[in-house]
């Protein structure tokens, strides 16, 4: 009889403890399903703010991609255009220099179409350059205003980021504060996410605002290359008209050997 009992009640004992098994799995599975993911833990935790910040990384995306187009040498100052001109105006061939430079779209090509018809051959000292000076500052002070423009608007990306990060803090500590005071006391629990809200719009904008900062620069920089060496080129270009049309005299300065 003894033996009996003891044989159920290890029956029982084993039941028990197979059950317990059973729901710690449940338990283990169930917290694994409702483990969250990086893009929820890191982005959709960062509540409606968050579709602002990605609206403004998608700016900075196009903006980013737009001037790595629009400022490049090719669209600036292209190597075959400057040989071309350059040899035109060594054999003082200006008006096909003009004609050359008016059929190219190039930062270059339009400055120069836009500066060469004020030289002037009535003043064969200088052909006429501080005229053309003239021009090629007033072509370089409208089109820097327009290619400043989307340069500009990578500024205003990086300045206005973390003010929407800003915004979505304050949202996110307002809701803490409406937490703290609907339930009467600091419970970690309940004002976890709304820190976590505030926290991560934080960090979004600050990781949207650098990249946009250093952008700016690098693209302010870049155009204020391309022009230099826009105007150093122009430079080139007279210059070796006047050394045409002044060969004798330069070579008049320049000693060969002893007398």
């Amino acid at each position: 009889m003894q033996n009996t009992n003891f044989l159920k009640t290890s029956s029982l004992f084993g039941k028990g403890a197979s059950l317990l098994m059973m729901l710690s799995s449940l338990s283990l599975a169930s917290a694994e399903g409702t483990k969250k993911t990086a893009l929820e833990t890191y982005v959709i935790d960062g509540g409606p703010t968050m579709f602002l910040i990605l609206v403004v990384i998608l700016c900075l995306v196009a903006l980013v991609v737009f001037n790595l187009m629009n400022i490049s040498k090719n669209k600036f100052c292209p190597t075959r255009l400057k040989n071309e001109l350059l040899d035109h105006m060594a054999n003082c061939r200006v008006r096909s220099a003009i004609e050359v430079a008016a059929s190219h779209p190039s930062y270059l090509g339009r400055m120069m179409a836009y500066a060469l018809p004020n030289i002037d051959a009535t003043q064969p000292e200088d052909l006429g350059r501080s005229k053309v000076e003239d021009a090629i500052a007033d072509f370089s002070v409208n089109e820097n205003r327009k290619n400043m423009v989307w340069i500009n608007y990578i500024s205003l990306v990086a300045q206005s980021a973390p003010m929407v990060g800003l915004f979505g803090t304050v949202l996110g500590m307002v809701g803490a504060f409406a937490t703290l005071a609907t339930a009467g006391q600091a419970d970690p629990s309940q004002l976890a996410g709304n820190i976590s809200t505030a926290l991560l719009t934080t960090l979004w904008g600050l990781v949207t605002a650098i990249p946009a900062l250093v952008f700016y620069f690098f693209f302010k920089n870049r155009l204020n290359k391309y022009v230099a060496e826009c105007h150093t080129t122009s430079e080139e270009l007279i210059n070796a008209s006047l050394q045409t049309i002044h060969q004798d005299a330069y070579m008049a300065k320049i000693p060969e050997g002893l007398a």
